[in-house]
């Protein structure tokens, strides 16, 4: 009875820790739950039972022994697509039948403390290019390419390091789009950049909420309503960010 009992609590552990990993890195709240029942019957446990919100997971198993339940806090979110793919690869092998619970325990250990994304200096040379592109695509001139790659550039950077010393996302998605509009209108100014808006537009598209306004859209249609309505609210919150802080600059320009 108690090795059954750490049985369940060691699978309990494998789908927790899965969602984690996907909930943490920018998956869906219904993938999340759909991968750790998965898990669990993979496992042997056919009734189980989870509630996952963006900020918390609750996932239970039933059994011949009474119901067991596990909680756990999810604080810090990203976006991480390879994490929530290398977690659906794990989650396939073990329905597979490669992996028993240890196997699969260790790999998302694995998977949780590996860092895969890119260095950094490539991630704001990857943003100054895709802003000078966005720029383009909302019909820009070519000779403001260079000024919306140096301020998208240079607001992404802001952002990730003004996170860092406040960590509350709203104010470092305020003061990087109140550097995206400085350096934009400064640009204007001295003449090397020419349409103002279409220099912003296009700078701030690396801090826009895609992934949260689709991840929001898709939970609403799968009734999660929670999840659904909670990252609406958080996509709200940070393009009003990004507006007020362009707003601000150009209010006194």
């Amino acid at each position: 009875m108690e090795d059954q009992v750490e049985q369940t609590y060691e699978i309990m552990e494998v789908c927790i820790l899965a969602g984690k990993i996907m909930l943490q890195s920018g998956g869906e709240t219904y993938r999340v739950e759909d991968t750790m029942m998965r898990i669990a019957a993979s496992f042997g446990i056919e009734k189980t039972h989870s509630y996952v919100t963006p900020t918390g997971i609750i996932f239970s198993a039933e059994g011949p022994e009474p119901t067991k339940t596990k909680l756990i806090r999810i604080s810090e979110r990203s976006t991480d697509l390879k994490k929530v793919a290398m977690v659906n690869s794990i989650s396939r092998r073990i329905s597979s039948g490669d992996f028993n619970r240890k196997e699969a325990l260790a790999h998302l250990k694995e998977i949780e403390a590996s860092n895969v994304t890119f260095p950094f200096m490539v991630q704001v040379a990857a943003a100054s290019l895709a802003s000078g592109c966005f720029m383009i695509m909302f019909a820009g001139g070519w000779n403001d390419f260079i000024p919306a790659m140096i301020s998208g550039g240079i607001g992404y950077l802001s952002f990730v390091y003004f996170h860092r010393f406040v960590p509350i996302k709203f104010f470092s998605e305020f003061l990087a789009a109140f550097m995206i509009g400085l350096l934009s209108f400064l640009f204007v100014k001295i003449g090397v950049g020419h349409q103002l808006d279409k220099i912003v537009i296009g700078s701030v598209m690396t801090l826009v909420p895609g992934l949260l306004v689709t991840n929001a859209i898709r939970d609403l249609m799968a009734g999660h309503l929670v999840s659904g309505l909670s990252k609406g609210a958080e996509a709200f919150l940070t393009a009003f960010a990004i507006g007020a802080g362009i707003a601000v600059v150009l209010s006194f320009s």
